[in-house]
């Protein structure tokens, strides 16, 4: 196929093409009277180089996305990821700045406007830095065979199917819902809504997790992203699970992560959280004592490594945002939370 021929088809300009050539994006063969000869693999290339053009990648990542080959999916959904991360951070930026405008004027405003730029920078920090101290890829593989529900002094997965279960059944979905998992691993909670016949979105920080997850549920959406930072639109999910996994936020990264929840959940939206957490702080050292007491130190090591939630302040969290919200406890360490949106002008008093 000739370039006017490609131009045409693509609905390109035969300067465009030659413009990616000399970049080293595609390399068409050449005839023996010098014309360029372009390929079916090279028209595929230029489709794609074209598309990923609309969605602002620079030359120089097209051309490293074209040189990774089979990771290509990969680096696709690492990119996906960032722009959502950059929508958020300019959404964040526009609401300061109309703070911003309604201090003019007012008394003190310097200050004001010092402590929002402040609380900007630190959002900005959060959703940009967020670091996979778990080393969740390396587990991957293996990690549903190492979910042990029984044998061990401390065990975290005890009642670990009921739980994944019990989520299930409280969302109560309907044929048509849309479903995100958040923290999704390898997909056991996901799993249960797709046997089900339900779309799910499965979002999880770690691509190794996602694979397998994909593997195990071909029918699912798989969504490179975390909890700060989620890759989805404004209220795309009719219901939003996660399990296992928000015991890996400090609680004030908790509540960003909530409001994430909240920012994706439709009208009538439900949220089921099966997690490690305490009722309240008072339970917290209660649980604690009684595993020193008894001389259980893992336990306690695994509890301080890592962040358990306060169940009440969850709740509290939930209903000042609109919400009702239930909760039930299946031993010290594992809770299921479910929080439903209110209707508009209702209470919960």
């Amino acid at each position: 196929m000739k370039i006017t021929e490609v131009a045409k088809k693509l609905e390109t300009t035969t300067r465009t093409i030659r413009f990616y050539e000399e970049k080293g994006l595609i390399a068409p063969e050449k005839a023996s009277n010098g014309y360029r000869i372009y390929t079916e693999e090279d028209v595929r290339d230029l489709r794609t180089i074209l598309a990923l053009r609309e969605v602002g990648l620079s030359t120089k990542e097209i051309k490293k996305a074209l040189e990774q080959n089979d990771d290509f999916t990969d680096y696709l959904h690492t990119q996906r990821s960032l722009l959502y991360e950059e929508m958020l951070q300019i959404r964040d930026m526009v609401a300061t700045v109309d703070r911003i405008v309604d201090m003019i004027g007012k008394a003190g405003k310097e200050e004001q406007m010092t402590n929002m730029a402040r609380e900007l920078k630190g959002l900005k920090e959060k959703r940009t830095s967020w670091r996979d101290r778990w080393n969740f890829d390396d587990q991957a593989k293996d990690y549903d065979d190492n979910i042990k529900t029984t044998g061990y002094r401390f065990n975290v997965h005890e009642h670990y199917d009921e739980a994944l279960k019990m989520a299930h059944a409280w969302v109560n979905a309907s044929p048509g819902e849309r479903g995100v998992d958040i923290g999704a691993g390898t997909g056991n909670l996901s799993g249960l809504f797709l046997r089900q016949g339900l779309p799910m979105i499965a979002v999880d920080q770690s691509k190794e997790m996602l694979k397998v997850c994909a593997e195990k549920h071909p029918q699912a959406e798989t969504r490179l992203g975390h909890f700060l930072s989620l890759p989805l639109n404004d209220k795309e999910a009719d219901f939003v699970v996660s399990s296992y996994a928000l015991h890996h936020l400090t609680d004030e990264d908790k509540d960003l992560a909530l409001a994430e929840f909240d920012r994706i959940l439709g009208d009538h939206g439900r949220v089921v959280i099966a997690d490690l957490m305490f009722r309240d702080e008072s339970d917290r050292k209660s649980v604690l004592e009684s595993y020193q007491e008894s001389g259980n130190e893992e336990a306690v090591e695994a509890i301080e490594d890592e962040y358990y939630a306060d169940r009440s302040r969850l709740i509290r969290w939930w209903e000042d945002h609109g919400y009702d919200v239930e909760a039930h406890q299946f031993n010290p360490i594992l809770h299921l939370l479910y929080a439903e949106k209110r209707e508009r002008g209702t209470s919960n008093e």
